[in-house]
C-alpha cells in the first residue's frame, strides 16, 4: 500500500507527480488496513534536505503491499540551518519529543556532512545518541545510513571509523555474503551500491561489535550489516537511496567549488558512473572551463542534462527489495499498537525468533 500524505509536506506532491501512489489521509482512514509509522531523522545539509526525504520515502513507498505507511520526518536542533531550511523544518517536521511520545514502528537515520573522522566533537553527537538510545529500547528496528552507521558504531560499540585518505565515491559491485538473513532473502546475490565518503568501518570492526555482515564489496568494503539480534540496528555504509543523478550532482558541486576557488584540485570522476562518451564530454568541458577561468571570465555551466541522459541506475531494484524485506520483518514482529514494545511472548532482545 502507499505512503499516506497525512500533511502537506511538499515531498508527497513531488512523489505523486513522479507516479508514486500517495494516498490522501481521508481515503486512508476509510481503509481497514494496518498502519506502519516510519520516522525519518534527516541530518542532511540544507541543499539535500528535501531530496533526501523523497529518496527514502520513495524506497519505503515501493517496498510493501500490506500496510499503509505514515512518514514522520524530524531533525536535530543542534544542526545549524539556513533561514529557509529552518522554515521548512518548522512547517513540515515534527519535534522529536512528539515522535517519542507517539511512538514509531521503524526509524531511518540519514547521513550528514562532517569534516573529521572523530564524530564525538560534532554538535549532533549528544542529541543523536539520545535518539538512538531511545530507538533501541522502543522502536522495532532502526536503519542507519552511512555517517549514522559510523556514529552508532562509535558510541554504542567503541569502533571509530577509519580515514581512507581519499574520497570513496562512485558505484561499486557488492555480493551477499550471508544468504540466510531474511533482509537479503530473494535479492540479487550480486548488485551495485553507490558510496560517497572519506571514512569507513571495516569488516573486522563490525565483527568486533558482534554485528553480522550481510553484504560487502571487494573495493568499497561492507555495505550492509545488522546488530547481533538481527534486526534492532540495520546499518548501511553505502547509499542505496540515491537517485540516478545524485553522484552527478555531487560531482557538479565539486566542479563548482573548484571554479569558485574553494578547492585547489579539479575533482576526479566518481567511479563507474560515466560512459566513455560522457567522460569525453566532461574532459572537454574541463578544458573550456579552465580556459575561461584563466581569462577571468565567468565559468561555463556544466552540461548536466547531456550527461544525465546517459546515466544508468543499477541499484534501485535491489534497494527496493531490501527495504521491502525490512518492512515485511517489521510488520510481522511489531505489536499492532506501536506504543507497545513487542507482541506478547516475543523477546525484544531476539526479535527474529518470531520468524524462526
Amino acid at each position: 500500500m502507499p505512503i499516506v500524505a497525512h500533511n502537506d509536506l511538499p515531498a508527497f506532491e513531488r512523489l505523486r507527480a513522479e507516479g508514486q501512489n500517495i494516498l490522501p489521509s481521508d481515503r486512508a482512514l476509510q481503509q481497514d488496513i494496518r498502519e506502519l509509522h516510519i520516522g525519518l531523522l534527516n541530518m542532511m545539509p540544507d541543499a539535500a534536505l528535501a531530496a533526501t526525504e523523497r529518496q527514502f520515502f520513495r524506497l519505503v513507498g515501493q517496498s510493501n503491499q500490506i500496510a499503509q505507511f505514515y512518514a514522520h520526518p524530524f531533525t536535530l536542533d543542534a544542526l545549524p540551518r539556513s533561514a529557509e531550511a529552518q522554515e521548512h523544518i518548522e512547517r513540515w517536521y515534527e519535534p522529536f519529543e512528539q515522535v517519542r511520545e507517539q511512538g514509531l514502528d521503524a526509524l531511518i537515520i540519514t547521513g550528514a556532512n562532517v569534516g573529521g573522522s572523530d564524530l564525538s566533537g560534532e554538535p549532533f553527537w549528544g542529541p543523536l545518541k539520545e535518539v538512538v538510545d531511545w530507538a533501541c529500547e522502543h522502536v522495532t528496528s532502526t536503519l542507519c545510513s552511512c555517517l549514522a552507521t559510523h556514529a552508532v558504531m562509535q558510541f554504542r560499540y567503541g569502533q571509530r571509523r577509519r580515514p581512507l585518505g581519499f574520497k570513496r565515491w562512485g558505484v561499486y559491485p557488492h555480493r551477499v555474503v550471508d544468504v540466510t538473513h531474511p533482509l537479503v532473502g530473494g535479492v540479487n546475490t550480486l548488485f551495485d551500491v553507490p558510496h560517497s565518503r572519506f571514512n569507513e568501518i571495516g569488516r573486522d570492526q563490525f565483527e568486533a561489535a558482534g554485528a553480522r555482515v550481510l553484504v560487502e564489496s571487494d573495493t568499497a568494503s561492507v555495505h550492509l550489516a545488522v546488530s547481533e539480534d538481527g534486526l534492532r540496528l540495520v546499518m548501511f555504509q553505502g547509499h542505496p537511496e540515491y537517485d540516478t543523478v545524485s553522484l552527478l550532482k555531487e560531482y557538479k558541486r565539486e566542479v563548482n567549488r573548484f571554479a569558485a576557488g574553494q578547492r585547489r584540485d579539479y575533482p576526479p570522476f566518481p567511479d563507474n558512473i560515466f560512459s566513455r562518451k560522457s567522460g569525453a564530454i566532461l574532459e572537454e568541458y574541463r578544458t573550456l572551463l579552465c580556459r575561461e577561468l584563466d581569462r577571468g571570465r565567468p565559468p561555463l555551466a556544466l552540461p548536466e542534462a547531456r550527461i544525465a541522459a546517459c546515466l544508468d541506475n543499477t541499484w534501485r531494484d535491489t534497494a527496493e527489495s531490501v527495504i521491502g524485506n525490512w518492512m515485511g520483518l517489521i510488520y510481522r514482529v511489531t505489536h499492532k499498537d506501536r506504543r507497545q514494545p513487542f507482541m506478547d511472548g516475543i523477546d525484544p532482545a531476539d526479535p527474529l525468533r518470531l520468524l524462526a
